[in-house]
């Protein structure tokens, strides 16, 4: 005899009855749900490992002070004022006590003594120039063919002129002085001599007496009358 069954037990392989199909047990089992994966961040989600075992949660990025860095223009306005002022100043004080606007002036005696000691040539100078004639320049040189003395000036109209005294041949020294295409412009008395008027470089403007043992220029962009005035006060 086979020993007795649970009555609630199901046989493990049932047998239908004669001519019936095999019948498939209608306990299914059931299907796992997926997980549910909580968002980072959100109460009781899974920190990273380092935060896990301090507790301490990753500080945030500092925030950029967008403002820090702009300026307003009343800001460059003031700093453009205090790098002005000390300018203003120091031209101020270089105009009015250390005379940055009044121009060098030199002394002609020594080159005038160095022409006069060549004996190359009569050398002469002005006299009775009106106030404001300032001489700038004096240079007295010897060169191939001649020498040459130079005396500059400053008109009272802040013009330049310039006094040129040389025995080198005039062929030779108005095409220096004066430039290739110099022409003459006609004659003009001047002192009790004949001057000859001459173009010279740009908007300058020349007189040139003719002398047996020497040539006498005056040339400049001062104004006509001016370096008619120069030419009649040589002596």
């Amino acid at each position: 005899m086979e020993p007795a069954q649970p009555a609630d037990r199901v046989p493990a392989d049932p047998t239908p009855p004669d001519g019936q199909p095999p019948v498939t047990p209608s306990a299914a089992v059931p299907q796992a749900e997926p997980a549910l994966v909580e968002p980072a961040g959100a109460p009781g989600a899974a920190q990273p490992d380092g935060a896990a075992e301090t507790g301490e949660q990753p500080a945030p990025p500092p925030a950029v002070d967008t403002h820090k860095s702009e300026r307003s223009p009343k800001d460059m306005a003031i700093s453009l004022l205090v790098l002005l002022v000390p300018i203003a100043l120091l031209l101020a004080f270089y105009r009015g006590f250390l005379g940055g606007d009044q121009p060098t002036t030199v002394d002609p005696a020594p080159a005038v003594e160095s022409a006069r000691a060549a004996n190359a040539f009569p050398v002469s100078e002005p006299a009775g120039l009106a106030d404001g004639w300032r001489t700038v320049s004096a240079n007295f040189q010897t060169v191939d063919g001649g020498s040459s003395l130079r005396i500059g000036y400053l008109t009272p109209e802040g013009r330049g002129a310039q006094l040129v005294q040389s025995n080198v041949p005039p062929e030779r020294l108005l095409p220096t002085e004066l430039t290739a295409e110099a022409q003459p412009q006609g004659q003009t008395d001047l002192g009790g001599r004949t001057w000859q008027r001459y173009t010279a470089r740009g908007n300058e403007q020349a007189l040139v007496l003719l002398e047996p043992d020497r040539t006498v220029i005056v040339v400049g962009d001062a104004r006509d009358n001016e370096l008619r005035h120069l030419a009649a006060a040589i002596r």
